[in-house]
């Protein structure tokens, strides 16, 4: 029987086929789903014509953010064994079915029909697509792994800055009701699904022995530095290690810091200058939103590229450390001066967007190539418990602190120093990160089929099973 079209054997790249086509068929996925951080765009006409609350106009982004997380973790051996071009599809029919529901939603006054379909219909496909092309271009960039999902997952972080324009002016010309709020989300359905078609036939995996032009083989230069491996370590066997876990928490406490200013950036900044004598006005506080978006877009590409030349446990001592000296900077003096402020607030939040495009390369330091993306997936949940946490940590203590009657910086002094103390705590973990014991490691016959691509899938997973006795 002829292997279908999304078959992985279907996708093994011709000699001559150029690496640099695999990360724009990343970005084309990346971009689309990386919408999810304009949905606040869309609150305001949900709110207004659905008669919502602003907490209830959250319940979709919300719902996607712990379905990323979840379908992840459950669907990274998946994307494994099936290939990124059957990710990439589950990906396109997910999310874009996701806005067609919510858009049928809007249409009959049926909110929970949008929070099933943006929520949870789409926030699976949220996921898959987030780890649709990390293991391929890992594999396809052995010698520069970091600047290849830097590339890719940098969509992620930019995806906003396309979405929200072009969201904003579809309600604008369809209106602010439930009915233009309907066609805004089956416009945007229909527009998705065909950019990520992209995606999906430009993509490919490289042929078995494949090795990148020029220099040495990657895995003489890798046997150089500390912390990187040449064996390979199956997702199984990953999560029973120290090292998993550890760097679960470096993840999760820098991701809480950085989305607890990135979900309440704007009214912070107008809080903290709310008694001086140039107040933020609500458009400076949209500028601000602009910037940091763009500070974690950027930030994904350059310091995961940084993590290439210094090494990723260097680099999170960066984004750790200095982070907790932003967090410290914006508590001291971050109301006595606005380019201070906003300055500590970029980094922080460029570090949060380099810190996700680093983690597949540091895992791929840690455990090879062999489940690279399904070990990612599973480390995602670190991220559905700090987008729970940090805006909590932010919100509740704001709210306390003016149940209180205080006012302007004083909201978010005790929550900025809590950051700077999580900070230090994925500090302390990315320290105590080690070598994986060997003992961890796939037996060399199954290690070799997960280095190629064209068997790292049924072939690599039969392989593994045999030898372990799996």
């Amino acid at each position: 029987m002829a292997p279908g079209l999304l078959d992985r054997s279907r996708t093994v790249a011709p000699p001559g086929w150029s690496r640099w086509l695999i990360p724009p068929a990343a970005l084309s996925v990346h971009l689309s789903i990386g919408q999810a951080y304009a949905w606040s765009v869309f609150k305001p006409a949900l709110e207004s014509s659905l008669n919502l609350s602003g907490t209830a106009s959250a319940l979709p982004f919300q719902l996607g953010m712990v379905m990323l997380g979840l379908s992840a973790a459950f669907g990274g051996t998946l994307v494994e064994r099936n290939g990124p071009r059957w990710a990439m599809t589950v990906s396109l029919l997910c999310f874009c079915s996701g806005f067609l529901l919510a858009s049928l939603g809007a249409a009959v006054e049926q909110y929970w029909l949008v929070v099933f379909g943006y929520g949870f219909v789409g926030g699976i496909g949220l996921g898959i697509g987030y780890i649709s092309p990390v293991s391929t271009l890992i594999k396809w960039f052995p010698d520069r792994p970091g600047m290849a999902t830097g590339i890719a997952i940098m969509g992620f972080g930019g995806g906003a800055l396309i979405a929200s324009p072009w969201s904003a002016q579809m309600l604008e010309s369809f209106g602010s009701d439930s009915g233009g709020v309907a066609t805004a989300f089956l416009v945007h359905g229909l527009v998705y699904a065909v950019f990520m078609s992209l995606g999906v036939l430009l993509v490919r995996v490289p042929a078995e022995g494949w090795q990148p032009p020029g220099g040495k083989r990657p895995q003489e230069q890798q046997s150089r530095k500390p912390l990187v491996t040449t064996a390979n370590v199956s997702a199984r066997s990953a999560v029973r290690t120290p090292q998993f876990w550890l760097l679960w928490v470096v993840l999760c406490m820098n991701v809480t810091a950085g989305i607890g200013i990135l979900e309440k950036a704007a009214p912070m900044i107008g809080d903290f200058f709310a008694d001086t004598s140039t107040p933020v006005s609500a458009a400076a506080a949209a500028g601000f939103v602009a910037l940091l978006s763009l500070a974690n877009m950027g930030g994904r590409f350059l310091w995961s590229s940084t993590s290439d030349v210094i090494g990723r446990k260097n680099m999170y001592r960066c984004y750790l450390g200095v982070g907790g000296l932003m967090y410290l900077g914006i508590v001291l003096l971050g109301d006595s001066s606005k380019p201070l402020f906003i300055v500590c607030a970029m980094v922080i939040i460029s570090f949060y967007g380099g810190g996700f495009a680093t983690v597949p390369a540091y895992l791929k330091d840690l455990f090879g190539t062999y489940e690279v993306g399904a070990i990612h997936g599973r480390l995602l949940t670190a991220w559905s418990t700090a987008g729970v946490l940090g805006p909590l940590i932010v919100n509740w203590i704001a709210d306390s602190q003016e149940a209180a009657g205080r006012s302007g910086a004083g909201l978010y002094g005790l929550a900025l120093s809590i950051m700077i103390g999580l900070l230090a705590v994925g500090f302390v973990a990315n320290e105590l990160i080690r070598p994986v014991n060997p003992k961890h490691h796939l037996p060399e016959p199954a290690s070799a089929a997960g280095q190629a691509e064209g068997t790292a899938g049924h072939e690599g997973g039969a392989e593994h099973k045999e030898a372990t006795g799996r």
